[in-house]
Parts: C-alpha cells; structure tokens; sequence
C-alpha cells in the first residue's frame, strides 16, 4: 500500500538514494473563503476534510486535530500517534512543523503551509521538504508528492470549491 503514511512494501527494494538534494514538494491550491476562515478550515477542522481511510496510522474511524503544538491523530478506541511537532505558529498566515506520520521524530520531513489572500480568496501554499530526514529521502519525497495534491482536493472541497 502506498499512501502518505506507508512505509516500503515489504517485497519491495530500497531505491539507492540520489546524491544531491531532492526538490521540495510544492502544491497550491485557491479556496474560496477569507485567509482567517481558510486557516481556521485547514488547522480547526482537518477532522471534516483529511482523508483517513487513504492517509492515516489507524484508518478510518480516527480523527486528525491540531492540539497545542502537535498534529495528533487519535484512533476510535483511543491510541494516538503524533504526526508532527508545529514549530511555527502564525495565525493566519501559515504554520510550520516537523512532519513524521507513522514514524519517530528521528525521520521527520518539514511541512510549511501558508495562506495568503487572491482574487477569489486565499492561496494556500504546502512547502514538503527536508527529505534528507526521512528513512527512505527519494521514496517519501515520491509518494507525497503524489499524494498531496489529492488530500488538498478534499481541503478544496471541504471549503466550498470545486476540484479541476
């Protein structure tokens, strides 16, 4: 299974790593709401919009909530795994946080969202870099940035626009 959070199939084999740096995963989509109202949707409500049958720890039936300085998801019967340490709060222009989903804090990427106003609403920009801290840098970078852009479509569609 490859999501978000999965880890190598176990039948699979390690890709060598590239030597050099691996670029940052950038998605950005436009919502149709002020930034304040933008933020509050991405950071107050994830638990109406992520998609945790796809991209979880325990799968459908957690929720997903921004608590204090972490991004925690907590499963129907009450485990938790933290999914990253934020860094940088600023309401409601953007956040920054050490991302490590289903891992340890050791092999944590960086994840920088910001929300800025446009015609028609607010921009929001999703920064997923820092592969070099993550297990497997070439593998995770791959598969968010495959995945990212479908869970931005659910935020899309959470605040009341419509998928391209």
């Amino acid at each position: 299974m490859e999501s978000l959070f999965s880890h190598l199939a176990p039948d699979s084999e390690p890709q060598p790593e590239q030597s050099g740096e691996l670029d940052p995963v950038v998605c950005t989509v436009v919502v149709p709401s002020p930034v304040a109202h933008a933020f509050m949707g991405f950071t107050d409500h994830p638990h109406l919009w992520w998609p945790m049958e796809d991209h979880s720890v325990y799968g459908a039936g957690s929720h997903v909530e921004f608590e204090e300085n972490l991004i925690l998801e907590t499963a129907d019967d009450g485990r938790t795994s933290i999914w990253g340490t934020i860094d940088d709060w600023q309401p409601p222009l953007s956040f920054h946080a050490s991302w490590y989903p289903g891992r340890t804090a050791m092999w944590s990427t960086e994840l920088r969202v910001a929300f800025r106003a446009v015609d028609g609403g607010t921009e929001v920009r999703l920064v997923h870099d820092g592969w070099e801290g993550a297990e497997h840098p070439a593998q995770t970078r791959a598969d968010y940035a495959a995945d990212w852009p479908g869970v931005l479509d659910r935020y899309v569609r959470f605040m009341g626009g419509g998928s391209e």
